[in-house]
């Protein structure tokens, strides 16, 4: 018996396409089909038939060794494989997956996708037809056509064109072996009894199935192929918006929410509904966008069409539309539709008996039981750490993201709170976190347990301080008591051979906040309070060598530690009250000895005898903030700073570091203002083009208004001298004084007075309204 083998050319998510396989499929009644995919999913090829199955959806096919390598085959309800597989399942026919199987395309030496056709077949057709645009051509010969009365014609003339395609083109050595390998199964399929075959494939494919060459010849090419490796697969949601990346089916279309509408469409003009959800987008967003702008722009889009020579108004000609009728050509808001409607954040959804990892099962219960739905799109979540709820979603996401699973950001609460019982956070869902969870399988089967797992894994293999500290932290915010003891025992082991003050003073912020997220999530961080003195203990004895001799670049890197363990330590003091009496007093003092000495060692013999101003000013504006110092004494250090023995660099430096805290207190205390401008004033020409881009720098951290002022309060004279009383500044001129007082008494409806010579001197009544 010979079989009749039908082959369906077909673009990869493409609404006309799609519908002519339907048609081609119900005028051919096959009695198999075939469709170009891994064979691996003819075990759950059955699940899309089910009604909790909804597009968009992909095939997930992983290594089982190496889950990193992993490789998708996406479907939406517009794509014509996802067409083939319903018409199959639906009516009980057998369906198989003909492509490469994912055991070997998978493999470390399989070949790579460049190695097929380096060109664009559409884009060739394209041009041969006379057009410079692929997408628009192929929207006008196929996605804005319906089947004819034969529904075959269309599949026939897409094979005639790839044909004279592919004699001048040559094939890659991967198509090679795919295209082999089906025509093998082509030949199953007829071994099997199949009369009446159907194959779905890509349209580049099409030549090489439809003329066989000999089972020996495909034999031999698919002897080349690499050693299998064990794989794993299974149906996982996908967005609309992942549908142009370029793996499996992903062909790179532009616009997958315009295609669903086209496919999903029932109107044999599906262009009026598209504008209607297009105007409701924008009034949404408060553009004023009525019923009448809908009709003009369906005029507009058509007339366009009309104009542009097309058989029916286009994405181009519809994005003209409205971006001139409802956008008033505002390129912003017609993004915002670009972004909802043409290319959409639709998520699919998979069954419940979809084949998954344990540690997938555990995410989804949590996601159920904590109502946090995966979802496409951003959405900002607050909590409160005070609630049963939050706390769990809080958990949940730091777990995850300590697996890699980045599906909460935090941010900064929406509520601006500052408190530490609130927690903001981003969330997005991506599909590639499919692959990530099947990765991470292997630290555990439940959230907690990998994510214990892997927290202890990375300790054993980081050495850097800062990274073991941030790492402690977020066991902390996780809630995973059994990772903090081994990770807190690789800590100290860490902190005690590190000799870095640099690297002391990055890790030293982190562990006093996780001490303080251990008091607000009653989680026992008392392991933390013993390492973070430790640290601070060892960077007041350390910090004043280290910062000796540095350059620029150096400088402004220490500042930063420097703030940060200042508030450290301030922070530490305040979460440490069972560290025993005296001990906070006795590490704030050490510590403001520490930024005593830092203040006080000036260069002596150039530079590197000393530590830069940069450092010098900031420990001593810290000084002041505390209180540990007062005004008179910060202005004499200025002042001694700002004097001719100090070079014009380091000075600079010094009042970078000074006034780096805010500027205000220029504004508070006159004498240091007029210090400063007294030293900027005597500065050498030949100096000041060299300290002129720190002072820039300097000022402009400062805050508008303190400019402003400041500016203002050096432009009315000399800082130094005291204010004069206004009273002594001009005479009263009597007869000036004396003409307003009719109008005042005409506002007051007071009797005019007088004009008695020096009448503006007679005090008035303090109570207006007992002078009425």
């Amino acid at each position: 018996m010979t079989a009749d083998v039908t082959l369906l050319g077909v673009r990869h998510h493409g609404p006309g396409s799609a519908r002519a396989v339907a048609a081609a499929l119900e005028q051919l009644a096959p009695d198999v089909v075939l469709i170009e995919g891994p064979p691996e999913a003819d075990g759950i090829v059955a699940l899309a038939g089910e009604k909790s199955m909804v597009p968009p959806v992909a095939l997930l096919a992983h290594a089982v060794d190496d889950p990193a390598r992993a490789a998708f085959w996406p479907f939406a309800v517009f794509s014509p494989e996802w067409v083939a597989v319903r018409y199959a399942v639906e009516r009980d026919l057998p369906v198989r997956f003909v492509d490469l199987p994912a055991a070997h395309t998978l493999a470390p030496d399989a070949p790579a996708r460049e190695d097929d056709a380096p060109t664009d077949p559409l884009g060739e057709l394209a041009r041969a037809a006379g057009h410079d645009d692929a997408e628009r051509w192929w929207e006008d010969v196929v996605e804005h056509r319906s089947p004819g009365a034969d529904a075959l014609a269309p599949f026939a003339a897409v094979a005639e064109a790839m044909t004279a395609l592919r004699e001048q083109t040559p094939v890659g050595r991967r198509d090679e072996l795919r295209e082999a390998y089906m025509r093998q199964q082509i030949r199953a399929a007829h071994r099997a009894g199949h009369s009446t075959i159907a194959v779905v494939c890509g349209a580049w494919h099409v030549p090489a199935l439809a003329v066989m060459p000999s089972v020996t010849h495909d034999r031999a090419l698919l002897a080349t192929l690499p050693k299998k490796v064990r794989t794993e697969i299974t149906w996982v949601p996908w967005t609309h918006r992942r549908l142009s990346q370029h793996t499996g089916y992903g062909a790179g279309i532009d616009s997958p929410g315009w295609y669903h509408h086209l496919f999903t469409t029932p109107d044999a003009d599906p262009l009026p509904r598209w504008l209607t959800r297009a105007a409701e987008l924008l009034r949404g967003e408060d553009h004023p966008v009525s019923s009448a702008h809908v009709i003009e722009a369906v005029r507009l889009a058509g007339t366009l069409a009309v104009m542009r020579e097309r058989p029916l108004a286009g994405l181009t000609e519809t994005l003209d539309a409205v971006r001139s009728v409802m956008c008033d050509g505002s390129d912003l808001a017609l993004a915002l539709v670009h972004d909802r409607l043409v290319v959409g954040d639709a998520l699919g959804e998979v069954p419940e008996s979809a084949p998954t990892v344990p540690l997938q099962r555990d995410l989804a219960r949590l996601q159920r039981s904590l109502r946090l739905k995966p979802e496409a799109v951003d959405r900002e979540l607050d909590l409160d750490l005070r609630k049963e709820l939050d706390t769990a979603r809080s958990l949940l996401l730091h777990r995850l993201r300590l697996l890699g699973l980045d599906w909460g950001t935090p941010t900064r609460s929406a509520t601006g709170s500052t408190g530490t019982f609130r927690e903001s956070w981003r969330l997005h869902w991506e599909p590639e976190f499919a692959v990530r969870v099947v990765e991470a399988a292997q630290w555990g089967t439940t959230v907690e347990d990998a994510a214990t797992a892997k927290a202890v894994e990375t300790a054993l293999t980081t050495q850097e301080l800062p990274a073991l500290t941030a790492l402690a932290e977020r066991c902390l915010l996780a809630g995973l008591p059994g990772a903090l003891p081994p990770v807190m025992q690789v800590l100290a082991d860490r902190a005690a051979l590190d000799t870095d003050v640099a690297e002391l003073a990055g890790a030293l912020p982190a562990l006093v906040r996780a001490l303080r997220y251990g008091d607000v999530r009653g989680t026992d961080a008392g392991a933390l309070d013993g390492v973070a003195r430790g640290l601070a203990e060892r960077i007041c004895i350390g910090l004043p060598p280290a910062c000796t001799g540095l350059d620029a670049e150096g400088a402004a890197a220490m500042r930063q530690h420097l703030d940060a363990v200042h508030s450290a330590v301030a922070l530490l003091g305040d979460s440490a009250g069972q560290a025993g009496p005296g001990s906070v007093t006795g590490l704030a003092d050490r510590w403001a000895a520490t930024l005593h000495s830092l203040s006080r060692r000036e260069p002596t013999a150039g530079p590197a005898t000393g530590v830069p101003g940069l450092l010098r000013g900031r420990a001593v504006r810290l000084l002041l903030d505390d209180g540990r110092l007062d005004s008179a004494e910060a202005g004499r250090r200025m002042g001694l700073v700002l004097s001719v023995a100090t070079a014009p660099a380091d000075a600079a430096g010094w009042v970078e570091g000074f006034l780096s805290g805010g500027g205000a207190l220029l504004l508070h205390d006159p004498r240091l203002l007029g210090l400063l401008d007294e030293w900027l004033s005597g500065v050498p020409g030949e100096v000041f083009t060299d300290v002129l881009p720190l002072l820039r720098r300097t000022f402009s951290a400062l805050e508008s208004g303190v400019r402003r002022t400041v500016g203002e309060r050096v432009a009315a004279g000399p800082l130094g001298a005291p204010p004069v009383p206004a009273a002594e500044a001009t005479e009263l001129d009597e007869g000036r004084a004396d003409a307003v007082l009719p109008v005042l008494a005409l506002l007051l409806g007071l009797p005019t007075p007088c004009h008695t010579p020096g009448l503006a001197r007679i005090p008035r009544q303090p109570d207006r309204r007992s002078a009425k």
